[in-house]
């Protein structure tokens, strides 16, 4: 990884640790928040590099429709879903129910 890709994870890593417990970001604000519009992508990336960190909740980031395109890439099948439901999160056919209610923003949240 490039250092400045490695940068950039860090700094994702450290905005998905400020999502609090029963809240979620999208890739895309993640992205957004740190300068990088169309950096959707590269946030899943580091998302994906991050399941070997604990203290990065991971589960915590969705697409932009409340999608967990991200389910795959944890450990047993069904645990983004099962730590969402135990933060409180509704889950129905791998889709966040209420996203409006749950969704935080850190372009709005952290200013």
């Amino acid at each position: 990884m490039s250092e400045k890709n490695n940068n950039f994870f860090q700094d994702v890593w450290e905005v998905v640790k400020l999502i609090p417990k029963g809240r979620v970001a999208s890739y895309g604000d993640i992205a957004a928040y740190l300068g990088s519009k169309n950096g959707a992508r590269m946030v899943g990336w580091a998302m994906n590099a991050s399941h070997m960190l604990e203290d990065v909740p991971a589960h915590r980031v969705v697409n932009k429709k409340g999608l967990l395109t991200g389910k795959h890439h944890f450990d047993e099948t069904n645990k983004m879903q099962t730590l969402l439901e135990n933060e409180g999160i509704e889950i129905i056919d791998n889709q966040i129910q209420d996203l409006d209610k749950v969704k935080w923003n850190p372009n709005t949240e952290l200013l």
